[in-house]
C-alpha cells in the first residue's frame, strides 16, 4: 500500500471522442476553422460533403426537422419572421427545399488522480475531466448554404471528488454477505434467526 501511495499513473483513464471512424476534428480550433471556411451564399452541399459534414457519413451531423428550427428561432410570440436573419427566413419559407444540419462533436478525457492506495481502497477518489465541445448549425437551401451558426465550449475542466470512509467495510460486508448489524442479507432485521426444530424421532417398542 505504501508503494502504491504515489503511483497515480496506475489509476484508470478513459478517452471519448465522437465522430467518423476515419478521424474528425482534433480540437475546438480545428472545428471552428472548418466552419470559418463555409461562406453562406457560396458553399455548396457537395463541398460540405467533402468536409465530412454530411449526415450520411458523419454521425456527428444530424438532419433536423423544420419545426425544431422554428422552435429555436421563434421562441415566443414577440418574435416574427421579419426579425429573423434573411438566411433563416429563406430556409423556413422554402420548407422541404431547405435542409437543417446540426453538428455536435465532443472530445473528453477522464483521469483519476491522487493517492492510488486510497483510490483502490475506495476511501477517496479524485476524477479530472477535460476536453472540448463544438456545436454548429447549417441551413442549406437548394444545395447552397444560406446560414451558419457556431457555439460550444473550447475548454472543459471538471473535478469530481468522492470520499467514503466505510468503503473497505462495505466491500468486506458484500463478500461475507453480512450487513453492519451482523445479520445475513437473507434475513430481515425484524425477524430473528430461528434454528430448525429437531426432527421427530419414531420409537418402536418390542414386546
Amino acid at each position: 500500500m505504501l508503494a502504491l501511495s504515489g503511483c497515480s499513473s496506475l489509476l484508470p483513464q478513459t478517452k471519448e471522442t465522437s465522430g467518423p471512424a476515419d478521424g474528425g476534428w482534433k480540437s475546438y480550433q480545428d472545428a471552428q476553422s472548418a466552419f470559418d471556411r463555409i461562406e453562406p451564399g457560396k458553399t455548396t452541399a457537395t463541398e460540405l460533403a467533402a468536409m465530412q459534414l454530411d449526415p450520411r457519413t458523419n454521425p456527428n451531423v444530424t438532419l433536423l426537422p423544420r419545426h425544431e428550427l422554428l422552435q429555436r428561432f421563434i421562441i415566443n410570440q414577440s418574435v416574427s419572421m421579419a426579425d429573423l436573419d434573411p438566411g433563416v427566413r429563406d430556409c423556413l419559407e422554402a420548407r422541404e427545399q431547405c435542409r437543417v444540419l446540426e453538428v455536435n462533436q465532443t472530445a473528453t478525457q477522464t483521469k483519476r488522480t491522487g493517492n492510488a492506495a486510497l483510490d483502490m481502497a475506495k476511501l477517496y477518489r479524485e476524477t479530472h475531466t477535460s476536453g472540448w465541445r463544438f456545436c454548429g448549425l447549417l441551413l442549406v437551401k437548394d444545395g447552397v448554404v444560406v446560414y451558419k451558426l457556431t457555439s460550444g465550449q473550447p475548454g472543459i475542466h471538471e473535478i469530481a471528488e468522492n470520499s467514503d470512509v466505510l468503503g473497505p467495510l462495505q466491500v468486506l460486508s458484500a463478500k461475507l454477505k453480512l450487513d453492519f448489524n451482523g445479520i445475513t442479507n437473507g434475513n430481515k432485521p425484524s425477524e430473528p434467526q430461528v434454528s430448525d426444530p429437531a426432527p421427530a424421532v419414531a420409537a418402536i417398542r418390542k414386546k
